[in-house]
């Protein structure tokens, strides 16, 4: 299963759109495609695709009232099935280290020859670590400044992403890179192909690792909303940029014009490519999946990695939370009731972080008995 996460570094840039629409075209040519809509806190995408509003969804798997099969809908489309996202939901946005794990491992074991998720704008820890799922995630930006600049920074964020589930706790490497941490501005000016030039000279096993993953990852470009020709050179602009500055090698996939059919299409409450798949925004969407089909399915090596990093923040979270109710205790802000319901949160929660922790054990037992070189 090739699983494509779509990102923007700002709204309002289509993503949505071309998620719909390419898990449409995807659909149409045979593949097996599930959508699912983790633009959370504000997830619309059942509007794009008609459907009705869901009493299903991400939310309601992550409370614990449905079974994530339970979540995944049909749709009126060829090969098509839903998940949807849960707006409503209160601080579904902000998801757990748990929640995220257990989510990734459902997304990991579906039936489904592409797997495309919506994700929201912005940089959060929670985004970046769902476009990492896969070396070949796109993102999507228009021809503005801002938009690009924003696609630009999405992609830098990414890479210190990677950069951090490689360099565990503990490594010449990490040590490292937390110290330029408390100079920002010097780290902001750094370039990553130079910075780990510097990493090379303290911690050059670490070093390599990086460099072999970041040439493992290759996300994917989309310039969307262009009026003019001339408006596809923001993506070469950006490529050049990432090239530069992040020794990372993006694939262009195509430009999106501007097509006023995709209003005419949304009022309908019909995806653009089944409301007119001869518009010219349809035409781009079909290319763009015919080039997804015809590209290799990329896989990141080692993913036991970003197992690990999830239990290192779980603990780091866990301590902070635990300081928290102390201070709340002294201050007498915090009620017997609710000091009742924050541990009964907490054990929960430390719970699940053991059996992330046993997994991960179990798979670190395995790779050493498989001959898996660290």
């Amino acid at each position: 299963m090739q699983i494509i996460p779509i990102a923007s570094g700002k709204g309002g840039v289509g993503k949505s759109l071309l998620s719909a629409n390419l898990a449409i075209a995807l659909g149409k040519a045979g593949k097996k495609v599930v959508l699912a809509d983790l633009d959370l806190g504000a997830s619309n995408l059942h509007l794009v695709i008609g459907q009705a509003s869901p009493k299903t969804g991400i939310g309601t798997f992550l409370a614990g009232e449905h079974k994530f099969e339970d979540i995944i809908e049909e749709t009126d489309y060829e090969n098509v099935r839903f998940i949807a996202g849960d707006s409503e939901i209160p601080g579904l946005s902000a998801l757990k280290i748990f929640q995220k794990n257990s989510l990734i491992k459902k997304f990991q074991s579906l039936d489904a020859d592409y797997l495309i998720i919506d994700l929201g704008a912005g940089t959060h820890l929670t985004i970046l670590d769902l476009f990492l799922l896969s070396p070949q995630g796109i993102v999507v930006t228009a021809p503005t400044v801002t938009a690009t600049l924003n696609g630009y920074l999405f992609l830098k964020n990414a890479v210190f992403r990677l950069m951090a589930a490689t360099f565990k706790k503990g490594t010449k490497a990490a040590e490292y890179l937390d110290k330029l941490k408390n100079d920002a501005m010097s780290l902001q000016r750094l370039y990553i192909p130079k910075l780990i030039e510097q990493i090379d000279t303290v911690d050059p096993e670490n070093a390599r690792l990086f460099r072999e993953r970041i040439s493992q990852f290759h996300p994917r470009l989309i310039v969307n909303m262009i009026d003019e020709p001339k408006d596809a050179d923001k993506a070469q602009k950006i490529r050049r940029s990432c090239q530069q500055y992040l020794g990372l090698e993006v694939d262009s996939l195509g430009v999106m014009y501007r097509d006023s059919m995709q209003d005419r299409a949304l009022a309908s409450r019909l995806p653009v490519t089944v409301y007119k798949p001869g518009a010219v925004l349809s035409q781009a969407v079909f290319r763009i999946a015919e080039k997804i089909i015809q590209s290799e399915t990329l896989q990141f090596d080692a993913d036991s990695n970003n197992f690990e990093v999830a239990a290192e923040e779980a603990n780091d979270d866990f301590s902070a939370k635990m300081s928290y109710v102390e201070d709340l205790l002294g201050a007498g802000a915090l009620t017997q009731n609710e000091l009742v319901e924050l541990i009964k949160t907490l054990q929960f929660e430390n719970n699940e972080l053991r059996k992330e922790n046993t997994l991960l054990k179990s798979k670190i037992v395995k790779a050493a008995e498989s001959g898996y070189k660290f």
